[in-house]
């Protein structure tokens, strides 16, 4: 978005935010509060695959990451829930930053090959240390409860503070993109040739990339822990990480407002799109369509049919409306110069 749709856009959102639990059920609103989990986690790989340019099949392992920092520290160390957040968040991005350094000298398919084998690693880690992380087992948070003298029930508790925590980081990674930083990312992504001769070090843009969308998939897995009260090796699948990639496909890549739609892609799919589409697959052509993997393919179908239909996703979808709306009543209805996808 640009100009001063930006902030009525910003505004909207918010208002939709404060009315959606008086409009829904508690349970659709617990839905919802992952919805939030995924906004975050999704503008943060946003910042580093759609705006640098460079492909991540590994972040869903720094949501894993955030989440064993929370429940570690609340289970083995007594802390409040919501005070592990920023915490998670670091300890995921100075990882993420450590994983940055040498991941510079790859490009494209090497790249994502290389962050393929984050989330391997951190399965077997995990299982390695059970005395530190619970290994198969998992551990247990406490149950979903308000605090702050605030008596509600916990499904709503949940979904104020995932929702406020996205409020606040949504348009945070909006300033970032907008700011000199985010012009340096964008310079990387369209040639790191050219930014390099004006003067901008693209290694280092590309480490403080992976450390900054790391900082995001930490703080949104802190959160994600919090909601579902139990981590383990299995809580964070490979087939998340792709997921998410999807998310960014769906929604626009290089369009941080297109990262709600595909926030809300990435949350329903799993629980209720995604079993859906199977269940009717397998009525008409008769296939098992609970075999493991089969959640994969709809995965693989969604994001072929969107790259066909849609390459820029939704995002893409409202520029283009919007421009020929603008188009009306120019001469020969010529289309707007700026029909891209809006950040």
């Amino acid at each position: 978005m640009r100009g001063r749709a930006a902030p009525l856009w910003f505004a909207l959102l918010v208002v939709l935010v404060v009315v959606a639990p008086f409009l829904t059920s508690n349970y659709r609103s617990y839905q919802l509060g992952f919805v939030a989990v995924y906004l975050i986690a999704l503008c943060g790989l946003d910042l580093l695959t759609g705006f640098t340019g460079q492909i991540s099949l590994g972040h869903g392992a720094f949501m894993g990451i955030g989440a064993y920092t929370t429940t570690i520290l609340v289970v083995d160390h007594g802390w409040r829930d919501l005070w592990t957040i920023p915490v998670a968040g670091v300890v995921a991005g100075v990882i993420g930053i450590a994983f940055g350094l040498p991941a510079t000298r790859f490009a494209g398919p090497y790249l994502a090959l290389a962050t393929f084998a984050i989330p391997l690693s951190l399965i077997g880690i995990l299982k390695r240390f059970p005395h530190f992380t619970g290994g198969n087992i998992g551990k247990n948070l406490p149950q979903l409860h308000s605090e702050f003298g605030w008596s509600t029930n916990p499904s709503i508790w949940f979904y104020t503070v995932t929702w406020v925590v996205a409020l606040v980081m949504f348009p945070l990674a909006f300033l970032i993109a907008r700011g000199r930083f985010g012009r340096s990312l964008r310079a990387v992504r369209d040639s790191e040739i050219a930014a390099t001769a004006n003067g901008i070090s693209t290694a280092l843009v590309k480490t403080a990339a992976f450390g900054v969308s790391a900082f995001y998939c930490g703080v949104a897995g802190a959160l994600y822990a919090i909601g579902i009260t139990y981590v383990n090796p299995d809580t964070f699948p490979i087939d998340l990480s792709i997921l998410l990639i999807v998310g960014i496909v769906v929604g626009g890549a290089g369009s941080l407002y297109g990262m709600v739609f595909g926030a809300l892609f990435v949350e329903f799919i799993r629980i209720s799109w995604g079993p859906a589409l199977l269940d009717l697959f397998s009525k008409v052509h008769h296939v098992n369509t609970h075999a493991p993997g089969s959640g994969l393919v709809v995965y693989g179908v969604v994001l072929l049919v969107v790259l066909y239909a849609a390459p820029a996703g939704v995002a893409g979808l409202v520029g283009l409306a919007r421009s020929r709306f603008t188009a009306v009543g120019r001469p020969g209805g010529a289309p707007s110069q700026s029909a891209r996808t809006p950040i």
